[in-house]
């Protein structure tokens, strides 16, 4: 299918959907115990986990979308797989910097 995402035609979709969720929750869970007012060190730690969890989530998106729209872009070749080079090269250095 042209154009199908890299999640969609990897069939991860309902994974990514399901993890979101679990990152929703521990988003929710962060800002209860500040209003709580529980201990900082135990908010930072809840913290620490949703950025690992977002980092992990972002990392399978990448690797999709290189195996996927990448690939696919390169075989293409032409103006379509440097604008999929430029895109995937500005995601890494975004997800380096975070």
């Amino acid at each position: 299918m042209e154009n199908e995402h890299s999640y969609v035609a990897h069939g991860t979709k309902d994974a990514h959907l399901k993890r979101l969720r679990r990152i929703e929750g521990q988003v929710r869970g962060i800002a209860r115990m500040v209003d709580e007012e529980q201990y900082c060190i135990d908010i930072l730690t809840q913290v620490s986990a949703v950025t690992r969890a977002l980092q992990s989530l972002s990392l399978g998106l990448l690797d999709e979308h290189m195996e996927h729209c990448v690939v696919e872009a390169v075989r293409q070749g032409g103006d379509e797989q440097a604008i999929k080079l430029k895109e995937a090269s500005t995601a890494i250095a975004r997800l380096v910097k975070s």
